[in-house]
């Protein structure tokens, strides 16, 4: 019993120094694993700021950069993604660049940057595509747009690392107080740009900017391009009206005149180039004019004169110009094309193609240009008579044709084709004998495929009818014809119950709420003039959509605004889904989400846009304490 006791002792003994011994060596094992992992930390973070090679190209990241561009002349520089298609072609090229410039003397570093995981240096240089050569001179970027190869690549880097070389000079004008006036006035066409330095759209258009600059001064003759710097130029950004940056204008020898097209180098480029031709194209041919009245689809304008040097030639050159986007300007001093048009010099005619030609108005339209005629005589004359009676109304001209309103819009398959113009042509007839005893209101057919939405809003997508009518009306306000057989007396029915003022808009509307106490007010199609109207109160309306980012972001401080005016009995904070809504007033148009307008009590269809970037609950207070009309409380007390 003893020596069994014994030996259990003795057992114990030996497992509890082995589990000691085991414990110690998983102790040592996981010392020596975390100083691995310690060790292998911190080679990651040498290798981090340490630059290494791929294929002879450098690869830089947001950490080595700096480093190693302490005290070199040129570097050149790809910026890739990993996914792009382009980047993956141009790699072997690339590495033959490296390779090139490697054996330089001296060698010049080609490096490259992953900029999906690089984000702060693609920030720095302002990445947007890839691949994105730069030549980095002394660390300042030298733009490269030239071929993807390697003998143009290595020609231009050694052109750049030459010790005596010196970025060209801008091709882009710098105007000041002291140059500005001298040098609009003298151009016979120049492009200026208003910018704000701190402005991310315009560091983003000034490259493009630059280039379109550098190519149209090599033009015959050149078309300036130049800029100003808003922020220091203050007073010539006031005389014309600047806003927002960048914002682009025309000058013609002083006159200023609206900048309408892309922000691109090509874009600029052609749209420059178009500008800076003549607004109006000469016509020496009869036939030139009869193919346009025989086949075109819009009116003709022709400007009849002796010569270049006639004053009427000068007036309507002057009033083209501002309308060239808008119309086809075209003018002879040939004596036949004056005897078909039956016009003398100094006068100027209109006439609409055959196809919208009718007995109910004239052939022609005709103004006589005198010395006194001023420029906005002849620029009304165009638009009183570029339209016919009953004209087309298509997307395409829609917006420089059909704006005005009322506009009463007969909807069927309009198509002028030889195979259905008789059909086309058969309804049109019927609007023009109602036309002619309206001409306060503006009358267009319009095919029903290319309006199908608007068709929709007007609630007749599935009308079954043949021919549908709807008028668009001033402040947004639509009207429908109730489905039936259309003819001459049910639309001259129509017409005369909207002057009567006997129709109801069709206003797209959710519910109006039952409850609508909260601190912000919900506005529905059927509520908004009870609502955003309403004369005796100021309102601030915010157009939002439910999937929109933005519009969620916002919602807190919104609300918290509506919290801090709720005492306000005037005041009125309050929002409309524009998903599920129309608004029934042109004033207020909503182009992107969230768009808000403030609607002071006593100029309720000259609502204020707010355009700031402070959408908090402060930013917003300031902004109604600056317009509003019936705020009774004082800032402090807010």
């Amino acid at each position: 019993m003893r020596k069994a006791a014994l030996l259990l002792v003795v057992l114990l003994g030996v497992a509890y120094f082995t589990t000691v011994s085991r414990c110690e060596d998983d102790v040592v094992e996981e010392k020596e694993e975390t100083d691995e992992q310690d060790s292998d930390d911190e080679e990651e973070d040498e290798d981090d700021t340490e630059v290494k090679e791929e294929n002879g190209v450098l690869v830089f990241n947001d950490n080595n950069y700096e480093t190693f561009m302490q005290g070199k002349d040129t570097v050149l520089v790809e910026f890739y993604a990993p996914w792009c298609g382009h980047c993956k072609q141009f790699a072997p090229e690339y590495e033959k660049i490296a390779q090139a410039l490697k054996e330089n003397d001296p060698p010049i570093p080609v490096a490259k940057v992953d900029a999906t995981v690089a984000t702060e240096l693609a920030s720095r240089f302002e990445v947007s595509g890839y691949p994105t050569i730069k030549i980095l001179k002394n660390g300042e970027p030298v733009e490269y747009d030239g071929e993807r190869t390697e003998k143009a690549i290595v020609a231009r880097v050694k052109e750049v690392s030459q010790p005596d070389w010196k970025p060209p000079p801008e091709a882009t004008l710098v105007l000041t107080k002291d140059n500005f006036d001298e040098t609009v006035n003298n151009a016979d066409i120049i492009l200026v740009e208003f910018y704000a330095p701190w402005c991310g759209h315009c560091k983003r258009l000034a490259p493009e900017y630059e280039k379109a600059a550098k190519e149209l001064s090599e033009r015959s003759p050149p078309i300036p391009l130049a800029k100003v710097d808003a922020t220091v130029e203050s007073d010539i950004a006031s005389r014309f009206e600047v806003t927002g940056y960048p914002t682009l204008k025309i000058f013609r020898k002083g006159k200023i005149f609206d900048y309408n097209g892309p922000r691109e180098k090509f874009g600029i480029v052609d749209y420059m180039s178009e500008q800076a031709g003549p607004p109006s194209k000469q016509v020496q041919a009869v036939k030139q004019v009869q193919e346009l009245t025989k086949d075109g689809d819009d009116a003709v304008i022709v400007g009849v004169f002796s010569s270049e040097q006639d004053t009427a030639f000068e007036i309507y050159i002057e009033a083209c110009n501002v309308l060239r986007e808008d119309f086809s300007f075209r003018h002879t001093f040939s004596s036949d094309v004056a005897k078909l048009l039956k016009a003398s010099p100094g006068q100027i005619v209109i006439v609409q193609p055959e196809k919208f030609r009718s007995k109910y108005e004239p052939a022609a339209h005709t103004l006589t240009v005198k010395d006194s005629t001023s420029v906005s005589e002849v620029q009304e004359f165009f638009k009183k008579h570029v339209i016919p009676l009953v004209g087309h109304r298509k997307p395409s001209n829609d917006a420089k044709r059909y704006t005005k309103r009322p506009l009463v819009v007969v909807y069927y398959g309009v198509d002028f084709s030889f195979d259905y113009r008789k059909a086309t042509q058969f309804w049109r007839s019927k609007v023009l004998e109602v036309a002619k005893d309206f001409p306060e209101y503006t009358f267009a057919i319009a095919d029903e495929e290319d309006y199908a939405d608007e068709l929709k809003s007007l609630g007749l997508s599935d009308s079954g009818e043949e021919v549908n009518v709807g008028i668009l009306a001033d402040g947004g306000k639509k009207f429908a014809m109730e489905p039936e057989e259309f003819d001459s007396e049910v639309l001259r029915d129509f017409v005369m119950a909207f002057k009567k003022g006997k129709l109801k808009p069709i206003i797209k509307s959710q519910p109006v709420p039952k409850n609508n106490k909260g601190p912000v007010k919900v506005v529905v199609g059927k509520t908004f003039d009870d609502i955003v109207m309403d004369t005796k109160k100021d309102v601030l309306i915010e157009f939002y959509a439910p999937w929109c980012g933005h519009c969620k972001k916002l919602e807190p401080d919104y609300v918290a605004l509506g919290k801090k005016y709720k005492g306000e009995k005037n005041l009125v904070i309050a929002k409309m889904d524009t998903t599920a809504n129309d608004v029934p007033n042109e004033s207020y148009k909503v182009e992107g989400f969230p768009t808000i307008y403030f609607a002071p009590s006593n100029s309720k269809n000259s609502p204020v846009k707010f355009e700031g970037g402070d959408r908090t609950v402060e930013g917003f207070s300031k902004f109604l304490e600056k317009h509003a009309t019936k705020l009774s409380q004082k800032r402090d007390e807010l």
